[in-house]
């Protein structure tokens, strides 16, 4: 199979966060072939794999999930990267405090 080689596999477990659920539950939903699937895995892949190693290497798992989720859609013309930019302008607008400050991200 294709891919990078890599390391050992940690088998720990991982608690996840509730973004990496919703990421997962969008996946299944944009893929369900009852509906006529807007996305396919294959093309989640593909997107993943297309990063680059520069991107791939700085986004966690779920990260390349939504990027790659984000341009397919885009490529589809599902969204436009208006749309795209007013959601990530709102979501970020939720983690301001009340200060005007940027709320630290928390590893």
């Amino acid at each position: 199979m294709g891919g990078l080689d890599a390391g050992p596999v940690h088998r720990s477990e991982h608690k996840f966060e509730p973004w990496e659920n919703k990421t997962d539950a969008i996946v299944r939903l944009l893929s369900q072939p009852k509906r006529g699937p807007m996305m396919r895995i294959d093309e989640l892949r593909r997107g993943i794999e297309e990063m680059g190693p520069g991107v791939y290497d700085e986004l966690t798992y779920y990260e390349r999930w939504i990027a790659s989720i984000a341009n397919i859609l885009l490529e589809k013309g599902v969204i436009t990267v208006d749309e795209l930019g007013r959601k990530i302008e709102e979501v970020k607008a939720r983690h301001v405090p009340a200060s005007g400050s940027a709320k630290p991200a928390e590893g």
